[in-house]
């Protein structure tokens, strides 16, 4: 039920209606709570992404009773095909009481509008094309009580439409990486923490029903075994369309990141390629784009005075391997579930006590685990490191299964087997911060 009062346009405003926002606007309205979900750009809309989704993205859908079949439109895949080391692998996703056994893949533009329209069939309030321009706070408190936003100007009109200020107790921010919300209230980006970049095309290709995700190990900055190996990987992942998604990510630790030309990387990297595979100019459908991947918290607190942070903008993508949207979805359903227990008590201390428990629920859910990958990032970014891993690592395929499940972060946390067991000890014990 809303509990909002004449004061406010709605009980929660969510600001950006990507994977984040959009599953934070669902399970709110889930809840009964008046969310109003505001989108800059219009539906459908490209984003830059692998287009892949781990198991543990696949359980949030399952949760929000989507459909991923094959039938609605899904690409199922069995897990990862690694090349690296003269080596070729295929790693199962684990089978798991936690996780289903089996990832997905779905084109962003079309993913991210499912998402925002499931959560406009709960109840949520999308408005799109509608750009946030500037927080709301209250004069006496500071706290933040809104946000001030502009319509885009419709087609074929000379108007110029009038800022909007719209009022709520709670304003989450699910604007992504550079979280122009969080900037506005002096939350800015931690430099002590990993960031990674990725760049992507499409290719016209006869793989495009792999039913595994394929990701390569080796990225040399010049000709291989005469140069570095970079810090990142790879990947082919077929679309079922015709198409596959090609790219590769790369991390912020290696002494020439700064000076890397990304695309040119990956023109290199696919001009060794199998010539049959067509990753070739005249078969390449759209341009190369590119994006940041905030890392490992980068972007704190996740709650100060009536602000929550989800996703992109709490900086909580995997070091390990690169994925933001299960932990964009998660994060989002864990903002949901505490903001409503807040918003049935009485506005002051025992609201913000609730509150407060954002942030510690974050940590305890993944602050060990994004600390070891710190830990990681930071040694692979020594290319002798790097390569003693893809050399020595993938031709011990038990030492591999442990590696997939500690880089995806799939495993069960009661019982499970001895590899579940050390990894999540080694969570554990690891100072979450």
């Amino acid at each position: 039920m809303s509990r909002k009062s004449a004061d406010y346009d709605a009980d929660v405003i969510v600001v950006g209606a990507g994977p984040a926002g959009a599953t934070t606007a669902y399970h709110l309205a889930r809840t009964g709570l008046d969310v109003l979900l505001l989108e800059k750009t219009a539906f459908p809309r490209e984003k830059v992404c692998g287009d892949g989704l781990t198991p543990r993205a696949v359980k949030q859908l399952v949760a929000m009773g989507i459909d991923t079949s094959e039938a609605a439109g899904w690409l199922q895949n069995k897990g990862l095909r690694i090349y690296g080391g003269g080596m070729r692998l295929e790693l199962p996703w684990p089978d798991l009481a936690e996780f289903p056994s089996y990832g997905l893949v779905r084109k962003r533009s079309d993913f991210d509008e499912m998402l925002a329209r499931h959560a406009e069939k709960a109840g949520a309030r999308l408005l799109e094309r509608t750009t946030v321009t500037g927080p709301v706070t209250d004069e006496s408190t500071g706290r933040l009580v809104g946000v001030t936003a502009k319509p885009s100007r419709e087609a074929g009109s000379d108007a110029v439409p009038e800022e909007v200020t719209y009022r709520a107790p709670l304003v989450i921010a699910a604007d992504g990486n550079s979280s122009r919300l969080s900037v506005s209230v002096g939350l800015r980006r931690r430099e002590d923490r990993p960031m990674g970049v990725a760049v992507r095309t499409y290719f016209t290709n006869p793989r495009h029903d792999d039913d595994w995700l394929e990701s390569w190990l080796e990225l040399w900055d010049g000709k291989p075994g005469q140069s570095n190996l970079l810090p990142g990987y790879g990947w082919v992942f077929g679309m079922g369309d015709g198409t596959s998604n090609v790219g590769l990510g790369l991390l912020n630790t290696s002494t020439g990141f700064q000076n890397t030309d990304t695309r040119a990387l990956l023109k290199a990297w696919l001009s060794g390629m199998p010539e049959e595979w067509g990753f070739v100019d005249d078969q390449q459908v759209g341009p190369v784009r590119g994006a940041a991947l905030p890392m490992g918290f980068n972007r704190q607190p996740h709650y100060s005075s009536g602000l929550l942070l989800v996703g992109d903008a709490g900086g909580m993508v995997n070091p390990f391997n690169g994925e933001g949207i299960a932990y964009a979805m998660e994060s989002g359903e864990l903002a949901a579930q505490i903001v409503a227990q807040a918003l049935a008590r009485p506005d002051g201390s025992s609201r913000e006590r609730v509150l407060r428990t954002y942030p510690r629920a974050l940590k305890a859910q993944y602050g060990g685990y994004y600390t070891l990958g710190r830990v990681f990032v930071k040694a692979i970014g020594d290319p002798r490191i790097m390569k003693l891993a893809t050399r020595h690592g993938l031709p011990h395929p038990v030492l591999m299964r442990f590696t997939i499940k500690l880089l995806a972060n799939l495993t069960d946390p009661r019982g499970g087997d001895a590899m579940d067991r050390v990894i999540n000890a080694m969570c554990k014990v690891a100072p979450a911060a």
